[in-house]
């Protein structure tokens, strides 16, 4: 089993947006429709499966699954 990883760039980036929002994990599960367990166990660095295995592909190409900034327009578009 593979060991959690608090400090994973995924874990990190959505604790640290989720707070400097000033939103508790129950309000973001709450605005974003995901599950608070699974909100939780991200933050916590827990391997997810599809993450894990996406991240098992790219590092055999030198690259890892990492968030990216999209632009406002895109941004705007995600709700149609």
């Amino acid at each position: 089993m593979k060991a959690w990883d608090r400090d994973n760039a995924i874990a990190t980036f959505v604790r640290y947006r989720r707070k400097e929002a000033k939103y508790t994990q129950i309000e973001l599960a709450d605005l974003t429709g995901i599950g608070l367990r699974f909100l939780r166990e991200l933050e916590q660095g827990k391997p997810n499966v599809m993450t894990d295995k996406v991240n098992q592909l790219l590092q055999f190409f030198g690259h890892t699954l990492t968030p990216t900034p999209i632009k406002n327009e895109t941004r705007s578009n995600l709700d149609k």
